[in-house]
C-alpha cells in the first residue's frame, strides 16, 4: 500500500494502481477514452491529464503512470497529485479540440447519442467552435461482420476495440494501420470477425464508430425500460439488462458481475433478441385430422385430459426442456407425481449425470472465478469457446496472465489459447489415469489443480465409466481437498443443475428421456425441443413453449408459455449459483407463464396443486430446497461425492469425445427464430469469408 493526496486529500491505495485509479478512489473523476481497467494500457488518447506536484511543468497521463512513479517531496512529503487546476482544465479543453477537428459531430443521425463518452465530455471540456476551418478528414467504412456497424469516421483511435480482440477474444482481428491522418482502424482484409465475443467492443467504443448493426435506428437510450435479469443461452448465468419498449425487447446488454462475467457477454447473448419476436407461440392449438388448428384454452386442457384418462400414471410421462425456470419443472414434478408417474428426465441429450451422486458431481465446483486460481486444467470433451463462451474467456485470461499449462483430450478446436492436446477419446483419458501420460505428473505438482468435463464425455452410453475416469484423475492429483475442489463439470443448459436440483429425473421405476419416446402414452414437453424427432413418438404429446420449433411441429396439444424475458424465474448456472430473471415484458397474445399453465391443467386433471400464486409456488420449494432461496450463493458440493464415483467402474468405448453444440449461433428455439443468428450460423458455415456487399 502507498499513501497519496489526491486535491488535497490523504488517501492509502495499493501502489500497483494506475494515478487515474488511486484518484477514482479518492472520489476525484478523471474522464478517460482508451483506459479500460479490464484492458492493457495504450496511453493514447490524453484525456486523463492530471497535475503532479513536484514533477514537470506540464500535465501528465493519469493512465500511464502508477503511484509507484511519484516520488515524495524535498522533506518526505506524501506525493500529491491534482485533477482539477486550471492546467488540467485548459490541457483537456485542448486534447477534445483536437479530438473534435476530424469528428464528423453527427450526434442526431449516431446510435450512439444519449450514452456517448464523447458526448458526455465534450459537455464538460468542450467549446462552442473549432479554430481549424481545413476539410474534415473521412473514413472509408469497414464491413466486419453482420453484428458490429462500423462508421470509421467517428473513430478516435483509443484501441479498445483492437486490445479487446487481441487480450480478451483471442484473435487479433482488429488492428491499427497507417500513421498520423491515415491512422484508421481496420480488419485488414475486410472479412467479418470471428470471435463469438465481438458484441462486446460496441460497448467498449467511446464514441459512435462502432455499433449494433441489427440495433441500428430502433431506438433511443431514452425512450426504453431497463430491466437486470440473466441470461439463458448457455449455463453461465451471464448478468444482462434487458431494454424494452412497450411489449418488445429492443437490445440486451451486460451487467457487471465479477464471480461469473465481468463485464462481457456472449454475440448469441447479446443478439438473440429478435428471437423473441419471431415464429412464437401466442394461443393454445390441438391436432385435428392431422393438423394442428387454434383452440380456447378449455378446448386444449380437455384435449389433454381426454388422453390422460385413458391411460394410468405409469405411461404418462414428462421432459423438461434447456431454458425451464426451477419453478415450472418443480410444478411439472409436483403434476406427475400426482398422477402416479416417476417418469420424469430435463436430460435430453441422455446425460449420465444424476441427483443420486450429490451435488458435487455436477457442478463446476472450482466456481467460474475460480478458474483464476487454478496452475494446471485438464479440459475433457468439452469445447467451453462455445459451449460457454464467458467460462473460456476466464479460462484464456488465467492462462495469458500465468501462463498455465492446459490439457486437453477431445476435439482439436481452436480454443484462442495454447494447450497439450492429449488425444480424442476414452481410451487416452484411460492412459492417462493410468499415468502413462506425463501430464498426469503436471497435475499432480499442481497445487490447485483443475479438471473439467463437458457434456460431450457424458451423454454417451460409456459416460459412467468416463465420469468415474475423470473422478479418479480428480482424486489422485489433489483436486478434491477441503480447501480446493477442482472438479468442475461444463454445462450446456441453463435449466439443468436447476433440475438436477430439485431430482426431475427419473424415479425407481421411472424412465429416461430415450425410453419415454416409444414407451408411453401421454408424454408433456416443457420446452423441449432438442430431442432427436426422426421418429415421431406416438405417445399423445403435449407441448408447453414459446416458438413454433420442433417441439410444437411434433405435438397434439401446444400450449403457449412465456420466454425468459417474459417471467421471473429461478435458475442455477453450471457452478450451482442460484439466479433470477426478472419479468421484461409480457407474453405475446394468450401465452400464460408456465407454472400457471401447469397450475390451472392440474385443476382440469383433477389433481390441483397447492399453490395459487409465484408466491406462493417459490414457498413450497423453498420448503423442499433451501438453498434455492439463496439469490447468487452458491451451495457447495461435498467432495466425497466425487471420490466415490473415482470406485466406479465399466468398459469405454473407442469413440472419440464430440462437443454437443454443433451450431454455436443455433442451440435453442429462440436462437433458431432469430434472423441475426441465422446469418451469423451461414456465414460460420462459409469460413467468415463473405465480404462486404
Amino acid at each position: 500500500m502507498a499513501k497519496i493526496k489526491v486535491d488535497g486529500k490523504e488517501i492509502e491505495v495499493p501502489d500497483h494502481y494506475t494515478l487515474l485509479q488511486a484518484a477514482e478512489t479518492a472520489g476525484s473523476e478523471v474522464p478517460r477514452f482508451c483506459f479500460h481497467e479490464r484492458l492493457s494500457i495504450a496511453g493514447n488518447c490524453r484525456m486523463c491529464l492530471i497535475e503532479v506536484k513536484g514533477g514537470p511543468p506540464k500535465p501528465a497521463a493519469s493512465c500511464a503512470m502508477g503511484v509507484r512513479d511519484l516520488r515524495p517531496g524535498p522533506n518526505g512529503e506524501t506525493p500529491e497529485i491534482f485533477t482539477n487546476t486550471p492546467m488540467v482544465k485548459k490541457a483537456r479543453e485542448g486534447v477534445m479540440e483536437f479530438l473534435l477537428i476530424n469528428h464528423p459531430l453527427d450526434c442526431p443521425i449516431c446510435d450512439q447519442g444519449g450514452e456517448c463518452d464523447l458526448q458526455d465530455q465534450a459537455m464538460a471540456f468542450g467549446v462552442d467552435s473549432s479554430r481549424y476551418k481545413e476539410n474534415k478528414r473521412a473514413v472509408e467504412d469497414k464491413y466486419i461482420g453482420p453484428l458490429v456497424k462500423t462508421i470509421m469516421t467517428r473513430c478516435i483511435h483509443c484501441t479498445r476495440c483492437v486490445r479487446f480482440t487481441t487480450e480478451v477474444a483471442g484473435i487479433s482481428e482488429l488492428g491499427l494501420i497507417g500513421r498520423g491522418e491515415d491512422a484508421e482502424i481496420t480488419t485488414y482484409l475486410e472479412h467479418a470477425m470471428t470471435s463469438e465475443l465481438q458484441g462486446n467492443v460496441i460497448d467498449l467504443c467511446p464514441v459512435g464508430a462502432l455499433t449494433s448493426k441489427p440495433y441500428a435506428f430502433q431506438a433511443r437510450p431514452w425512450e426504453l425500460n431497463k430491466t437486470e435479469s440473466i441470461d439463458v443461452m448457455d449455463a453461465v448465468g451471464s448478468a444482462i439488462r434487458v431494454d424494452t419498449r412497450g411489449r418488445e425487447v429492443m437490445r440486451i446488454l451486460p451487467r457487471v458481475n465479477e464471480q461469473v462475467n465481468e463485464e462481457w457477454i456472449s454475440d448469441k447473448t447479446r443478439f438473440i433478441w429478435d428471437g423473441l419476436r419471431t415464429q412464437r407461440l401466442d394461443r393454445p392449438y390441438v391436432r385435428k385430422d392431422g393438423r394442428l388448428v387454434a383452440a380456447s384454452w378449455p378446448e386444449a386442457f380437455e384435449a389433454i385430459k381426454a388422453a390422460v384418462s385413458k391411460t394410468k400414471g405409469s405411461k404418462i410421462g414428462a421432459i423438461a426442456g434447456d431454458l425451464a425456470t426451477v419453478e415450472e419443472m418443480y410444478a411439472l414434478k409436483l403434476l406427475m407425481q400426482s398422477l402416479g408417474s416417476e417418469n420424469i428426465d430435463a436430460r435430453q441429450e441422455g446425460s449420465v449425470l444424476d441427483t443420486a451422486n450429490g451435488r458435487a458431481s455436477y457442478i463446476f465446483n472450482p466456481s467460474i472465478d475460480g478458474i483464476e486460481l487454478a496452475d494446471a486444467i485438464l479440459i475433457i470433451g468439452s469445447n467451453p469457446r462455445f459451449e460457454a463462451s464467458l467460462l473460456n474467456a476466464r479460462i484464456r485470461k488465467h492462462w495469458r496472465a500465468a501462463g498455465t499449462p492446459i490439457g486437453v483430450i477431445g476435439e482439436q478446436a481452436d480454443l484462442r489459447y495454447k494447450y497439450e492436446y492429449l488425444g480424442s477419446g476414452p481410451e487416452t483419458l484411460a492412459d492417462l489415469a493410468n499415468g502413462s501420460l506425463k501430464f498426469l505428473s503436471v497435475l499432480k505438482k499442481a497445487q490447485n489443480p483443475m479438471v473439467i468435463i463437458g457434456q460431450g464425455a457424458l451423454s454417451r452410453a460409456d459416460g459412467a465409466s468416463v465420469l468415474g475416469l475423470a473422478a479418479k484423475i480428480a482424486a489422485d492429483t489433489g483436486a478434491l481437498s477441503v480447501e480446493w475442489n477442482g472438479f468442475g463439470v461444463v454445462h450446456t443448459a441453463a435449466s439443468r443443475v436447476g433440475a438436477l436440483d430439485i431430482g426431475f429425473v427419473p424415479g425407481t421405476n421411472g424412465k429416461t428421456v430415450a425410453e419415454m419416446k416409444s414407451a408411453l402414452d401421454v408424454l408433456f414437453l416443457l420446452g423441449a425441443d432438442e430431442l432427436n424427432w426422426e421418429k415421431r413418438s406416438k405417445a399423445f404429446t403435449v407441448y408447453i413453449g414459446t416458438h413454433g420449433d420442433q417441439g410444437a411441429h411434433n405435438a397434439d396439444v401446444i400450449l403457449p408459455g412465456a420466454a425468459y424475458t417474459e417471467k421471473s424465474g429461478t435458475y442455477v448456472n453450471t457452478e450451482g449459483r442460484v439466479q433470477m430473471t426478472n419479468r421484461a415484458g409480457f407474453a405475446p397474445g394468450n401465452a400464460k407463464e408456465d407454472w400457471a399453465i401447469l397450475r390451472a391443467l392440474s385443476d382440469v386433471l383433477g389433481k390441483k396443486l397447492s399453490f395459487d400464486s409465484l408466491a406462493a409456488l417459490r414457498s413450497v420449494l423453498y420448503t423442499d430446497y433451501p438453498h434455492l432461496a439463496a439469490i447468487d450463493q452458491i451451495e457447495a458440493g461435498d467432495p466425497a461425492d466425487i471420490r466415490k464415483l473415482a470406485n466406479a467402474s465399466g468398459s469405454i468405448e473407442k469413440t472419440a469425445f464430440v462437443s454437443p453444440v454443433k451450431d454455436f449461433y443455433l442451440t435453442n428455439p429462440i436462437a433458431r427464430a432469430s434472423a441475426v443468428m441465422a446469418e451469423c450460423s451461414a456465414l460460420a458455415k462459409s469460413g467468415f469469408k463473405q465480404a462486404a456487399e
